[in-house]
Parts: C-alpha cells; sequence; structure tokens
C-alpha cells in the first residue's frame, strides 16, 4: 500500500473509532440514581450521630418525591445530614429536578434560607468523623430567592477543598455563578458535566452558569486532613454524591446519572 493511501486510512481509522465511542457514549441510557420508591443504594449521616440513623425521619419517599423534611424537628441545633450514593463516580453527568417549600426549621442559620446542594466527588459516608458537619467535597449549591432580593444559583461551594477557575487556585469557601434568581417554589432542573478533577460545568434549566476545575483537597482542612493522612491523593478525581439536609425543606423528583467516557 502507498504512503499517500496509508495515511488516509489511519486518518479514516481514527475518525470511525472516534465517531463510534462518541456514538456510544451518547446512546448510553440515564441511571436513575433516586429510584422513586425508597432510599435503596443510598446511606445517611448526621452530624452527632452514627452512619444510618435517619435523624428525626429527615430523608423521606412519599408520592414518588424524594423529600427533607423538617416538620419533626422542634429547633435546630447543628444536626446537619447527608444522603450518600453507595458508589462512587468520576465522569458522569448529573441531573436532577427539584424545588423548595415550606419554612426553615426553626434556629436554622440564615445563610441557609432555601439553600441545599449535591455534594461531588464526596468522601464516603463511612469515613465521615462523628461529629463532622459536612464532607470533603466539591458543592454544587442549590440557592432559592426571597421574593424580592437577587441571590444566584449554581454557586459552588468547598468543603475540605479547592478548586481553580480560569487557571487561579481559589481558597474562598463559596464563589458565586452568574446565574439569574429563582424565587418561590418553582421546579428547577440542574444539570452538571463532571469529568474527573479536570472540569465540572454547572447548567440551570439548561443554561450554563459556572465552570470551573482542578479540583483537590485542602491539606489544611479538618475534613481533608485525615484523609490525607490516611493515603488520599490530593487530586480529586472521583467520589461519591451526597444530597444535604442544611435546614431547608426541599424536594426531588428525579436524581439520574449519565456515564462520560474518559
Amino acid at each position: 500500500m502507498k504512503i499517500k493511501q496509508v495515511k488516509t486510512f489511519l486518518a479514516v481509522s481514527i475518525l470511525s473509532v472516534g465517531a463510534a465511542a462518541l456514538q456510544a457514549q451518547e446512546t448510553q441510557e440515564w441511571i436513575p440514581l433516586f429510584n422513586g420508591k425508597d432510599l435503596s443504594n443510598w446511606t445517611m449521616k448526621f452530624t452527632g450521630f452514627e452512619l444510618g440513623e435517619n435523624y428525626r425521619n429527615t430523608f423521606r419517599v412519599e408520592d414518588g418525591l424524594l423529600r427533607v423534611v423538617y416538620d419533626e424537628w422542634p429547633t435546630f441545633e447543628g444536626e446537619f445530614g447527608h444522603l450518600f450514593t453507595k458508589d462512587s463516580y468520576s465522569h458522569y453527568k448529573l441531573r436532577l429536578e427539584y424545588r423548595f417549600v415550606g419554612d426553615q426549621v426553626t434556629d436554622g442559620p440564615a445563610w441557609a434560607y432555601r439553600n441545599n446542594g449535591m455534594m461531588l466527588h464526596s468522601q464516603s459516608a463511612e469515613s465521615m468523623l462523628l461529629d463532622q458537619d459536612f464532607p470533603a467535597s466539591i458543592e454544587a449549591q442549590m440557592l432559592g430567592g426571597n421574593g424580592t432580593d437577587a441571590r444566584p444559583n449554581g454557586n459552588v461551594c468547598t468543603p475540605g477543598t479547592h478548586i481553580e477557575i480560569a487557571g487561579e487556585l481559589i481558597k474562598r469557601h463559596c464563589t458565586n455563578s452568574d446565574s439569574a434568581t429563582f424565587h418561590g417554589d418553582q421546579w428547577v432542573t440542574m444539570e452538571i458535566e463532571v469529568r474527573g478533577a479536570e472540569s465540572v460545568r454547572h447548567f440551570l434549566n439548561g443554561q450554563e452558569v459556572f465552570v470551573y476545575g482542578g479540583i483537590q483537597l485542602d491539606p489544611e482542612s479538618i475534613e481533608a486532613a485525615p484523609l490525607i493522612a490516611a493515603g488520599a491523593p490530593i487530586e480529586l478525581s472521583s467520589g461519591h454524591i451526597a444530597v444535604q439536609a442544611e435546614t431547608a425543606p426541599i424536594e426531588f423528583r428525579r436524581i439520574d446519572l449519565l456515564p462520560l467516557a474518559h
């Protein structure tokens, strides 16, 4: 075969393989992390309580919805909760539909008003310390408006972690997106594209509102220091996904995951 023909054959072969891989990715089905029936394949952990204890019946499945509910709480005294996936993930798209409902629990902090989050690349529930408030993770934050003031949604917070934005290392805890404000009890679709430690993109109702990367553990944080001491790498390229219980009632009607090739 002539050299020119060989080059042409190789180029066509590479394009064919790339197209096939892309097609396989696009035809892969979304996996429902929440099955609409129960909390199987999820594990909960509340600050100050043993693994698996559903403190004050906070996480529930009712009428096909995953609900974070505070009707059995007389007051809040720092018992933050998280509901963790059984498995960990690295490259994926996460799609959820949520809405805030009702009033915040008595004595909940002002910053937690209509505030929840999806914790990405999270440490496992089993590795959480008994009195630990938040897992080392990246939080894709969900914020609801108060009906009047501007309040961006789809922000990022970093318990026990750092991120990079446009090549700059960001050490502050939370960074706001440029999104609109979502007032009332409206359903919102959040989609998050995660590609290991390299990049994360946040979308709200189909509009991109945030991009960042360089995900890494913070060696000086109380959340990450024990993990690093146990041998965890600084670069944070995978982990569990967790739903917060952060004093604001919220409902989810779907939480789906689409694995991505890498």
